[in-house]
């Protein structure tokens, strides 16, 4: 007998195409995802070949997530439909999954709702080292990715589940940024984080670094130009990399500081795909041992925490 699911997420970032479906009574997500293809050499896509892959890439992975007579059919579908919650806030790749969710809404009678992307990550981070109980009381989540580095005090909000309020941000490039762009200029492929790591693993030296922040914002410019100083004089890629991931480290911890000190001691929460590196996250543990981090297949770019947005509006609108 198939299981019945009951809540489908849908995340068309402009990184990957994700779909999940979460299982509350199992408290279990089944998660299909695949990254968007992105020419050897180039940091990125334009909006029109984000929103061309997805069209392509979301059909594969609904038809892969209820492949084997496994899952049922949802009663709740939910779609990322923005970057955040903010006036503004907007990106064509998003139309996607939400189209494609006010369709399934429409012809099966399922219940709709849309959350943001950031949203979605830091649910997915709280599933995913089992604080779910955090979105009934602040806390102090950092979402750091190639679009986002923001340090944001986050409390419970019965309309969007969670109000998000910004502490800190990168005034320039952001740290999902600085390791595409550094792993680029030492010949690795987009997105670059998962071979920058292991670049850095090979480092003989690490890097004690003074983060440049202003009011609990930061700047990180200066990692990419450095970076290039030190490929131009010869420095070994290993190295390079240890520089680039030391440093967003210690930015992180220093965001971290200033936000415990303005905001006082709440629990600490990381989320986004940068938080997925061991250098970095070993780093941040070392000076806020109580922080919880989200598994790496709950870090990237997916579905899982738009899943859990629709379960936890489902079960508060009742």
């Amino acid at each position: 007998m198939a299981k019945m699911p009951e809540f489908l997420g849908i995340d068309t970032s402009n990184y990957t195409t994700s779909a999940a479906v979460y299982v509350s009574g199992e408290n279990r997500i089944y998660q299909t995802k695949k990254l968007l293809p992105v020419r050897e050499g180039e940091l990125g896509l334009r909006q029109s070949d984000a929103v061309f892959h997805h069209t392509k890439q979301l059909p594969e992975m609904i038809e892969k997530l209820f492949s084997g007579n496994i899952l049922g059919a949802p009663r709740v579908v939910t779609a990322s439909a923005r970057p955040r919650n903010t006036e503004g806030s907007y990106m064509p790749c998003f139309l996607c999954g939400e189209g494609f969710a006010r369709s399934y809404s429409a012809v099966t009678g399922a219940r709709l709702y849309t959350t943001s992307h950031q949203v979605g990550h830091i649910l997915a981070a709280l599933y995913s080292a089992d604080r779910l109980d955090l979105v009934r009381e602040p806390f102090i989540a950092f979402h750091v990715s190639g679009g986002t580095t923001d340090c944001l005090l986050c409390e419970p909000d019965e309309e969007e589940v969670l109000r998000i309020t910004e502490i800190g941000t990168s005034l320039d490039l952001k740290a999902g940024q600085a390791v595409d762009r550094v792993g680029v200029m030492l010949g690795l492929r987009f997105p670059c984080g998962a071979e920058l790591e292991k670049l850095a693993a090979a480092a003989d030296r690490h890097y004690k670094v003074k983060p440049v922040l202003k009011d609990g914002s930061c700047c990180l410019s200066g990692v990419e130009n450095k970076c290039r100083s030190m490929l131009e004089k010869g420095e070994t890629p290993g190295n390079i990399a240890a520089y680039c991931l030391d440093n967003i480290a210690e930015t992180v911890i220093a965001m971290t500081a200033y936000a415990v000190e303005n905001r006082g001691e709440l629990p600490l929460v990381f989320a986004g795909g940068v938080m997925s590196d061991v250098i970095i996250r070993d780093r941040i543990i070392s000076r806020f041992p109580s922080a919880s981090f989200a598994q790496p297949q709950f870090s990237c770019d997916n579905a899982a925490g738009v899943a859990i947005y629709g379960y936890l509006k489902s079960t508060g609108d009742k």
